[in-house]
């Protein structure tokens, strides 16, 4: 029997036979073509394009009213494979340098990556080069007739294995037939882990060498809640996850059918507010289906997938009005712009060192002054159609706090003098994702209507572990102490001013903590939405007093393994089939 320990994207266990689904990489030499070829060449990537397109077009069409974030992603492939910018250019390099078609393809979405890295390392950009990668293998597969199996026409259940997964590989998934699936490489923020949230798979990534741990046929064990898998597991180890897989399936039906219309308030009379983590519009509808109270993060990025293509002003404000309008009155919090570069670089030429320490999110507004005022006024203008707050991310010093909000309150004076309608009311506050700004978050209340701590952030930077960073997942541990204090010292500070905190990263969402961010004090939790049912049956169970209790006595470990077991242990208690 082998473990296999890595990051887990979809909770839930699983058992079954292995599918090892093999390497989908075209290993494409650059090759030149007479001229008197060109016509033919060109001809070749038209049919190769519309077949592509026509191919994506069906996939999204029986998926459509399914899996709702999966549509979004399709269609965001759809526009990708139709955009005339990118066929122009693919075009162009067949004409004027003579290129075969595949080479062609290659070579311009090799730049588009490339342009898209140049912005910064963080999880959007990671997962908009991955579509893009997505779309190369797909006219690819058409031009050279190269493609892997079918892994959506199956005969029978199977646990798929392979280095990596497309998100329109993921979305194509039968989930009769893919019980789960376990990969090489990949990360919890990637477009496959949402579409494998969506689709209710289990799935762990980030493995790193499973694919030469396993051969098809194999029995395997997905262990999707605490993101491990197991192969050719015993007797013993199969009969106690046979039993975890079937009562965790009774746990999902429960939650889903009980809760959603349910208030997440604790025994003893406490109420807290379940907020959605949204990354595009499209998953304001799964925020509600999970009853979400409103929107505590609402990240603008995706506004910026192209960088030779900046969103107007129009086109934000457009975006945060329809946020308004589907959320029907709820309150939605706008995170301003958090890109990992100082600037749009087309060639990716300036790609900085340290991206996650460099020119990334507020530093980078407040040197795109222009870019950032566009943003402010569209977020004003936008106020009028439903409850608004603006947050700024990153905030390390009171310095850039009150320079991001000089430039709102002279936005806010512009409008005004143009006679343009905003809300009067619009809360300000800032992302608590470095330890200067918990250390300082005395002195920057003051300045604040509330404050969202970013723990994903704040727990890479507190403990130097890289989030994405597979070769180091153990060390990146919510429960380590230094990590606690830093919570217990923003929420206690808070509360002295009155002043509201929420928690928007994935720590929130994650059900073996909940008791203990109770018990430090935290009243507004704000997760994916997929994850919030299991969070409010938490809540439902627990009183405050027994939250504390459970509080003081994880501050008083000294080792993240303790503290975390202890958690388990009494989360275990209210929901025995999630572990």
């Amino acid at each position: 029997m082998l473990i296999k320990k890595g990051i887990s994207v979809a909770p839930g266990f699983v058992i079954g036979e292995c599918y090892c689904l093999d390497s989908n990489e075209f290993p494409i030499q650059r090759r030149s073509i007479p001229a008197a070829d060109v016509p033919r060449e060109t001809a070749r990537f038209q049919v190769a394009h519309a077949s592509a397109v026509e191919e994506l077009q069906g996939l999204a069409e029986r998926l459509s009213g399914k899996i709702g974030p999966t549509v979004g992603i399709l269609e965001a492939h759809l526009k990708l494979l139709q955009d005339q910018g990118l066929v122009r250019q693919i075009n162009e390099e067949i004409v004027r340098n003579r290129y075969a078609a595949e080479y062609a393809v290659y070579h311009v979405c090799r730049r588009y990556r490339k342009r898209l890295t140049a912005l910064g390392e963080g999880d959007f950009f990671a997962a908009r080069a991955q579509d893009i990668q997505d779309i190369e293998r797909r006219f690819l597969t058409h031009l050279t007739g190269r493609r892997r199996v079918d892994i959506s026409k199956l005969d029978k259940p199977v646990i798929v294995v392979a280095h990596e997964l497309t998100p329109t590989e993921t979305a194509g998934l039968d989930r009769e037939k893919i019980i789960g699936f376990a990969t090489d490489g990949g990360g919890r923020t990637s477009h496959t882990a949402i579409i494998a949230r969506s689709l209710g798979i289990p799935a762990v990534v980030g493995l790193d060498s499973i694919t030469a741990d396993v051969v098809g046929g194999d029995t395997l064990i997905i262990d999707g809640s605490n993101g491990m898998v197991i192969v050719q597991p015993d007797e013993e180890t199969e009969k106690k996850y046979r039993a975890l897989e079937r009562n965790y399936r009774n746990l999902e039906l429960k939650l889903s059918e009980e809760l959603r219309d349910l208030e997440a308030e604790t025994p003893d009379g406490c109420r807290i507010r379940l907020l959605a983590n949204i990354d595009r519009p499209d998953d304001i509808r799964a925020a509600l289906d999970n009853g979400a109270d409103g929107v505590g993060l609402y990240r603008t990025e995706f506004l910026y997938v192209d960088p030779r293509d900046l969103p107007t002003e129009r086109t934000h404000y457009e975006a945060y009005r329809r946020a308004h309008a589907e959320m029907g009155g709820r309150e939605v919090v706008f995170r301003t712009l958090d890109l990992g570069a100082d600037k749009f670089d087309l060639d990716g030429t300036s790609k900085e060192k340290n991206p996650f320490l460099g020119c990334r999110a507020i530093r980078h507004s407040l040197r795109n002054i222009e870019m950032f005022r566009a943003q402010l006024r569209a977020l004003l203008r936008a106020s009028e159609h439903g409850p608004t707050r603006i947050m700024f991310p990153m905030i390390s010093s009171l310095q850039e706090l009150r320079q991001a909000k000089d430039i709102l309150e002279q936005t806010r004076q512009k409008l005004r003098a143009e006679k343009v309608p905003f809300a009067p009311d619009i809360g300000v506050g800032i992302m608590v994702e470095v330890p200067s700004a918990a250390l300082l978050i005395d002195m920057l209340l003051d300045d604040v209507d509330f404050v969202s701590v970013g723990t994903n952030d704040l727990i890479q930077y507190t403990l130097a572990a890289d989030r994405l960073n597979e070769k180091i997942a153990d060390l990146y541990q919510p429960a380590h102490p230094a990590v606690l204090r830093l919570l217990q010292r923003v929420l206690e500070e808070s509360a002295k001013r009155e002043k509201p905190v929420s928690l928007c990263g994935e720590m929130a969402g994650e059900p073996v903590y909940t008791i203990l961010l109770l018990g430090l004090g935290l009243r507004e939790f704000s997760a994916a939405p997929a994850t919030l049912p299991e969070i409010k049956q938490v809540i439902r169970k627990v009183t405050l007093k027994e939250a504390q209790e459970v509080a003081q006595k994880a501050l008083l470990f000294r080792d993240a393994t303790e503290t975390l077991e202890f958690l388990r242990k009494r989360t275990k208690r209210i929901l025995p089939d999630a572990f």
